[in-house]
């Protein structure tokens, strides 16, 4: 509805009458399974006569009272707000509310375990969902304290932003059988401390029977700072072992920002939940960070996952300063909070921590993201216009995590890593619980560095697109450079040239054979060309790397002997960082049909049989999986995807026992199912006749090999409901639903099909794995129909779903939704340009989620045909 969707303009208009809002909000979460009680009190001052209005989405509203006058709540109430009319100087008022718990993962989530019944609640308001709690004037530069009071079973430990003040039993009450307790069990009442001054979207609650654990800090102001751990009681021991490093984990983050930025952390403790269908990866309310109980690792997974855990608690910890202590005043910044927690858990995980390889991590895991992104038609600024929150959902994407992470890393070179982390203190130190703009940050790191930041926003931040450069370098008879330019481009349709800080690198095989740096340089370019002047004259090395050390944001394509030189021994480059890079550029030029897709997977297949870096490795297998399955010649797909899986079970034999590289080698292989031995060596796996040395078949394997089976019609529906009587858990009942999603029939799509879009009784993890299931298969009949299906349904699904459900059903990801990806290409780009010309007003997000399916069809048979030319 329109109320619910804020723009700019209203929240300008608002916070142009209202100031000084103080919350008092009280929750009781005993009134059953479906809805819950809210009432608030809030006080704020006011223009005296003005109106304004109060945000709540809830399914009825109680009672309202605006300064000791009834409101009726029929008039008063709709459209998801609340109307304050004749407001004077200083103003008081109540509003009860019957809200209802999210099974979607918006507002308060409640999730039941399966493997033991008991209920956990957690709450997720960003984009602005508090209202769904509470009533509030939910923008972030409103921002409040809040005096928070909540209603649960005695037995549940209740979480909120600051720590509880007191907790007493309320006599004679007992909680609601519904909620999954003994009926007979008291219920207690948590006060909580009042919050210091912050934005509603960072507010949040947990409550539930949570396992926990505990230890503190010892802050650089002198405070101890007290810490927790949560998960659900049935992940409680497979969570054991990992606290003490998550704790050490967090401690080092303190002390890496604190150091960094000069500011102790600033709240009074520091609480961290792991929960269960989970949206995001994670979410940084102020003192209270709930992070998706995915990173609890009841089975083996790959270093890169446990990598990014690590970057992850890093992320949300950098918030707590950059993003809660200081905050954005409209959503068009929230760019600014995304990249810089993404840049600094980056740099503190390779400084502060065990992985020091992590940039080479975020080359190829978040980097990447950034560049896919940058390529398609929904590209847009790093610093977009934000005209209401529809807007903003489309902002939650590579642009604004990984490219402006990137970027930061730019302008660090640029401006020199002293002057910009003060700059960062001052601005931290001058906005302290305040708001800020993109303006008030340039305007301190300009004042520390002595740079003049304007510009650089402008062509850096304000434009979009992506640059690519070329270095263009020649070489007389005796082998010395005689000329060396940098060439830079923009794309037809962003003409920008930017200014970039970058590293150039000198590579030549040593006396064991690896290829190591043997010199470097570093200069500013700019425009079209620039002249690297300083290596004129030098022996030319063997390979010549442009944008050494990663230090800008760019497409990049190699002098042909460099080109020739790196397709032939990328597997020896010693630096992680340098072979991301090389990986990175020739899987560009595959995507953008100027290099051959089987050379990539031949090339990749050499090269991964010697790497190291989990998420490189990770990074690697998913490009050969997406060169094979969608760039290669049709013609030519199953000879090649056959030669891969042979390939890829070749390396899982002759891998270390036990190691990273064998565990994701073999997952890597389950996901082609063509090879003649496939279904002996999965049934194999599966039943334990088949062992590979150091390598458990654990539950989250089983389920691996399982789906891998059903996808290719090798187990029935049965077997998979008997996999699931063995041990049922929330996340072993998706992983039953994707793989019945996943087997190649007609009537498994159509049960799949309406099982995402009409269950309603399925959660938000469990509609996601429906349709991740439904889209795995390659067979092109197989989706034929779901063309036209696929387009017919979209706006309901826009007009009827959340978000977020909304996203999962449509999303243009590889490994999820329902777009039938494997249909005729033809048709899909056909169907989607029809679509988008007869829906020309709708919403930009939604928009933006078809253009991305379409451009992702269109650059399919674009890298196709030229692969059937060659």
């Amino acid at each position: 509805m329109p109320g619910s969707n804020l723009t700019q303009i209203e929240a300008e208009e608002r916070k142009g009458i209202v100031a000084n809002p103080a919350y008092v909000v009280s929750l009781d979460l005993t009134q059953g399974a479906e809805t819950f009680t809210s009432s608030t009190t809030l006080t704020f001052d006011a223009k005296p006569g003005e109106s304004t209005f109060l945000d709540l989405i809830a399914p009825a509203v109680d009672g309202i009272v605006l300064n000791g006058k009834r409101l009726d709540p029929s008039v008063a109430f709709k459209d998801d707000r609340i109307v304050l009319e004749d407001l004077k100087e200083r103003n008081q008022v109540d509003v009860t509310a019957t809200c209802a718990y999210s099974h979607t993962g918006e507002g308060l989530h409640r999730s039941v375990d399966p493997s033991d019944g008991k209920i956990y609640l957690y709450s997720q308001f960003e984009v602005p969902d508090a209202r769904r709690v509470y009533a509030v004037f939910d923008q972030p530069d409103l921002k409040a304290t809040f005096d928070f009071t909540v209603v649960a079973p005695q037995s549940w430990t209740v979480l909120s932003n600051s720590p509880a003040a007191s907790v007493e039993p309320l006599a004679g009450k007992t909680a609601d059988g519904t909620l999954g307790e003994d009926p007979s069990e008291g219920i207690r009442r948590w006060i909580f401390e009042q919050t210091p001054t912050m934005s509603s979207y960072l507010t949040a609650f947990v409550a539930g029977p949570y396992a926990k654990w505990t230890s503190e800090y010892a802050n650089e102001d002198g405070r101890t700072v007290p810490m927790g751990l949560y998960c659900r009681q049935s992940l409680k021991d497979a969570f054991e072992a990992d606290t003490e490093s998550l704790f050490d984990v967090t401690k080092k983050g303190f002390a890496f920002y604190a150091k960094t930025w000069g500011v102790p952390y600033p709240y009074a403790k520091y609480d961290q939940v792991f929960v269960p269908e989970y949206n995001a990866g994670a979410m940084e309310n102020i003192a209270l960070v709930t992070l998706r109980d995915s990173y609890i690792f009841e089975s083996k997974v790959s270093g890169a996952i446990v990598n990014r855990r690590v970057e992850t608690v890093l992320h949300e910890l950098a918030h707590m300063w950059f993003g809660d202590y200081v905050t954005m005043k409209w959503w068009n910044d929230l760019w600014l909070n995304e990249s810089f927690a993404e840049f600094m858990s980056t740099l503190a995980t390779s400084e502060a921590t065990e992985h020091t390889d992590d940039w080479a991590t975020f080359c190829s895991g978040e980097k990447s993201w950034a560049l896919a992104e940058d390529q398609m038609p929904t590209t847009h600024p790093i610093v977009a216009p934000i005209r209401d929150l529809n807007d903003t959902y489309v902002n939650f994407d590579g642009i604004t995590y990984a490219k402006g992470a990137s970027v930061l890393k730019q302008l660090v070179a640029y401006v020199g890593r002293k002057k910009f982390f003060e700059g960062i203190h001052s601005y931290l130190k001058k906005h302290a619980y305040g708001n800020a703009t993109l303006g008030d940050l340039l305007a301190e790191l300009s004042d520390a560095s002595g740079r003049d930041l304007d510009s650089w926003s402008k062509l850096w931040l304000e434009q979009s697109g992506i640059n690519t450069i070329t270095a263009d370098i020649e070489s007389d008879r005796e082998g010395r450079i005689v000329t060396a330019n940098l060439l830079q481009t923009a794309p037809e349709e962003f003409p920008v040239l930017r200014p970039h800080r970058i590293g150039v690198g000198f590579y030549n095989p040593d006396d064991s054979g690896k290829i190591v740096r043997t010199d470097r340089f570093e200069l500013d370019i700019d425009g079209e060309s620039t002249e690297v002047s300083e290596i004129i004259g030098l022996p030319r090395p063997k390979f010549i790397l442009v944008n050494d050390d990663d230090l800008t944001y760019t497409k990049l394509r190699f002098d042909r002997e460099s080109l020739d030189f790196a397709e032939a021994n990328l597997y020896a480059f010693d630096d992680s960082l340098s072979r991301a890079l090389v990986w990175q550029c020739l899987w560009d030029m595959t995507r953008d049909a100027e290099f051959p897709a089987e050379r990539f997977v031949a090339l990749s297949l050499k090269a991964i049989s010697t790497e190291r870096q989990s998420t490189t490795f990770r990074y690697a297998l998913s490009q050969i999986s997406s060169a094979v399955h969608y760039f290669v010649a049709p013609n030519r797909r199953a000879s090649m995807m056959n030669l891969v899986a042979q390939s890829l079970w070749k390396l899982v034999l002759d891998a270390e026992a036990g190691s990273d590289e064998q565990f994701q080698l073999l997952q890597a292989y389950l996901g082609y199912g063509v090879d003649d031995d496939f279904e002996d060596n999965a049934h194999g796996l599966l039943s334990g006749d088949l062992k590979l040395d150091g390598l458990t078949v654990d539950n989250s394997l089983r389920w691996s090999i399982i789906y891998a089976l059903s996808s290719n019609d090798l187990i029935d529906d049965a077997a998979i409901d008997a996999e699931l009587s063995r041990r049922e858990t929330t996340e072993n009942r998706e992983k039953a639903y994707a793989a019945k999603a996943a087997r190649p029939n007609a009537q498994t799509k159509e049960w799949a099909w309406n099982e995402a879009l009409n269950d309603e009784n399925l959660t938000n993890s469990q509609i996601e794995a429906v349709a991740m299931g439904f889209s795995q298969n390659t067979d092109q009949e197989l989706y034929s129909k779901y063309v036209d299906d696929f387009f017919e349904a979209v706006n309901s699904i826009w007009r009827d779903k959340s978000f977020h459900i909304a996203e999962t059903l449509i999303c243009p990801l590889s490994s999820r939704g329902l777009y039938p990806r494997f249909a005729d290409a033809n048709r899909l780009v056909e169907s989607g340009e029809r679509w988008l010309a007869e829906n020309s007003d709708a919403d930009r997000a939604l928009r933006g989620m078809i253009m991305k399916n379409l451009d992702d069809s269109r650059r399919v048979l674009k890298v196709q045909t030229y692969n059937s030319k060659l």
